[in-house]
């Protein structure tokens, strides 16, 4: 495994979380993508961690924003994105001998207790519905819409923290 990137303090984090062999379940990652062409500003940083809750809490460190991707179940409005504090959805990890059962929820959870100061004090979590979370390798259309403008607006809050 690589080491995680140093990380200046005043850094942005974007980590785009979920599977791509899953259709939506893929759209954190595929975010990650957008955000990289045009190359994203000095100071943010992007990382697509998959399904590992442990990447989240180890490429978080350092920062002092965080951004967190992922699909949401569906329920009837693929496309729809969710912005949530992360401080709601901080979760403690249920105990288990299986780190894939460590999400990124997870993370945040431990991330603030394990790194203390250098966890992020910011930290937004943008869910978008998926349409389908069954195999297959490519985003149904609301939720390929819906991570455009998931990347718009990343770009936006990036900018607005990283021009303070």
């Amino acid at each position: 495994m690589n080491a995680p990137a140093e990380i200046r303090p005043a850094d942005v984090v974007v980590i785009g979380c979920g599977n791509p062999n899953r259709s939506d379940d893929g759209v954190g990652p595929h975010v990650i993508s957008l955000l990289r062409e045009p190359p994203p500003p000095a100071g943010m940083r992007l990382f697509d961690a998959g399904t590992d809750g442990m990447a989240v809490l180890y490429r978080a460190r350092g920062a002092t924003h965080l951004v967190i991707v992922d699909a949401r179940i569906p329920e009837g409005n693929p496309g729809t994105i969710h912005e949530v504090p992360g401080s709601v959805l901080e979760n403690p990890p249920a105990p288990s001998l299986n780190l894939h059962d460590f999400r990124w929820d997870n993370a945040l959870y431990a991330g603030r207790r394990i790194h203390g100061a250098e966890f992020p004090t910011q930290v937004s979590v943008l869910l978008i519905e998926a349409e389908t979370l069954a195999l297959g390798l490519s985003l149904s259309a609301p939720v390929a819409e819906a991570a455009r403008r998931v990347a718009a607006r990343i770009r936006e809050m990036a900018g607005e923290w990283l021009s303070r």
